[in-house]
């Protein structure tokens, strides 16, 4: 009886109006549902285009499978048309790239009439990213910055903030030096990895004791850098 619930797929191969509206209101619903799961689970900050994004592809991916159908001409013409079509973004998130995926599964099983199943998987994969959120999955105790110090040439890179690195058990690995200042000055890049308890300010202070004061960033995100 469940099978029979869930399995409502089109058994003609005809394109009908209500058959068109009715999967196209289903994928809307659906990317809808699963948009609003991306927000909910994303409070750091996300971008109203993907959003928007992610409602629109369901229904354009069951629009596809329900114009195709079973006409195999049909499916290579449409094969060409994408095939002219460029698309050009940057790499994005593996979330993000799991989510586009998410959508297009849910508009292919729309557009080939399997709205029982569309629904059922949607509402499970969107129940499993909310408690995967909720119990912070695979989240790293530890946080991985770029710290960049500028240093006077009198004074050895090697192990110049050995010392406070031990004291505040920041792991280190020294990934770039370059001169400044027609070679009076350093400048050493370095990988470091903090606990989240670390008092970063504290640890910063005592780098700038070691430097004399001079130039030094914290890269907390790509878009965020604290320099002092």
């Amino acid at each position: 009886m469940l099978d029979s619930l869930l399995t409502v797929a089109t058994t003609t191969t005809d394109l009908t109006l209500t058959t068109s509206l009715l999967t196209i209101f289903v994928a809307i619903v659906l990317g809808g549902l699963i948009s609003l799961t991306y927000m909910k689970t994303n409070p750091s900050g996300y971008s109203q285009n993907f959003t928007l994004t992610m409602v629109l592809l369901p229904v354009i991916v069951a629009i596809i499978i329900l114009l195709i159908g079973s006409n195999i001409a049909r499916a290579f013409s449409l094969a060409g048309a994408f095939s002219i079509i460029r698309f050009r973004s940057a790499p994005g998130d593996p979330k993000d790239i799991a989510y586009v995926l998410f959508t297009m599964a849910a508009g292919l099983a729309c557009g080939t009439g399997y709205f029982g199943y569309a629904v059922l998987f949607t509402i499970i994969l969107c129940v499993m990213m909310f408690v995967l959120n909720r119990f912070k999955f695979g989240v790293s105790k530890k946080l991985q910055k770029t710290l960049k110090v500028t240093i006077p040439e009198n004074l050895a890179y090697d192990e110049a903030f050995a010392e406070v690195f031990q004291q505040f058990n920041v792991q280190y690995d020294l990934k770039k030096i370059r001169t400044t200042e027609l070679g009076s000055l350093y400048e050493l890049v370095y990988l470091v990895t903090m606990n989240q308890v670390t008092n970063q300010k504290e640890f910063l202070d005592a780098i700038r004791c070691r430097n004399g004061n001079l130039d030094l960033s914290l890269t907390m995100s790509p878009t965020a850098v604290e320099t002092y």
